[in-house]
């Protein structure tokens, strides 16, 4: 018997929002053990023509971006499935890198794109606690364990051996890249690794992504206007949203703030 009905193409799309890591008691920005069961559900559709993710990040933790890049290339291989990506609002440093998971990258013409590079910062309050007559006391195993103490004098050899670590770091970023985007990269016009960020419309131009658009639009583009987009997206449960309201108001300002300074740095 002939089926005069032609069955919706389903694409499952991914939604990846937040600064990448732990930022807070009961609050979780976007980490691998929260979303590896989200991605692998997103996979197991066998009949998805493509995996749609979309991100919107400042970056965060290199080593959970690592995670969730490798395992959505891993799962894109196992699953034999393309993979496209769109970027919102940003998805610059840890989220651009998540973004290379991406067979194709789309974003916005006025996202932000890059931050190919890797920072480390912190204050120093040597001066405050001479003024205010407070003795710093620190007692190692170890003669290292008190690298970068913001309580002590910067010490020219710590200095050197995080700048060594944030070179290792900076080189796997950037092969991530190189392996993701390959020839696209207009690396003759501009220095794509320092760490500058640009808008979607000069990260076409730059080869860092492909095209200019959004989900729903290239979606449908791609398989039709009756295309059905199932979302994958980590919810809060309802615990974790009570425990979130009854928090410490000093510790979740803290965190509001550590959270806001990470996203202010591209004007956002």
């Amino acid at each position: 018997m002939f089926s005069f009905f032609k069955k919706k193409k389903i694409v499952p799309h991914i939604k990846l929002s937040g600064v990448i890591g732990n930022v807070g008691k009961f609050k979780q920005g976007i980490d691998f053990s929260g979303q590896e069961e989200i991605i692998s559900k997103a996979f197991s559709l066998k009949k998805a023509p493509c995996v749609a993710i979309t991100i919107n990040s400042p970056g965060g933790s290199p080593v959970q971006s690592h995670l969730i890049y490798n395992f959505i290339r891993q799962q894109a291989h196992k699953n034999k499935k393309k993979v496209i990506v769109f970027a919102e609002d940003v998805a610059a440093s840890g989220g651009y890198l998540i973004a290379c998971a991406g067979d194709e990258i789309y974003a916005n013409s006025s996202s932000i794109i890059g931050s190919i590079g890797v920072i480390y910062s912190s204050f120093g309050f040597t001066e405050l606690i001479k003024k205010i007559g407070v003795e710093r006391r620190v007692h190692t195993a170890g003669k290292n364990k008190s690298t970068l103490d913001p309580f002590l004098e910067e010490k020219k050899e710590d200095i050197e051996r995080l700048k060594n670590i944030q070179l290792d770091l900076h080189k796997d970023f950037i092969n991530v890249v190189e392996k993701s985007r390959g020839s696209k990269l207009k690396k003759e016009e501009i220095e794509l690794f320092s760490g500058e960020f640009w808008s979607g419309a000069k990260a076409k131009d730059l080869g860092l992504i492909d095209e200019i658009g959004d989900a729903n639009q290239i979606l449908r583009e791609k398989f039709g206007e009756d295309v059905v987009i199932k979302k994958f997206e980590k919810t809060k449960s309802w615990l974790s949203k009570k425990l979130s309201a009854s928090n410490d108001n000093v510790d979740q300002f803290a965190n509001i703030l550590e959270e806001k300074s990470v996203w202010q740095k591209y004007g956002l």
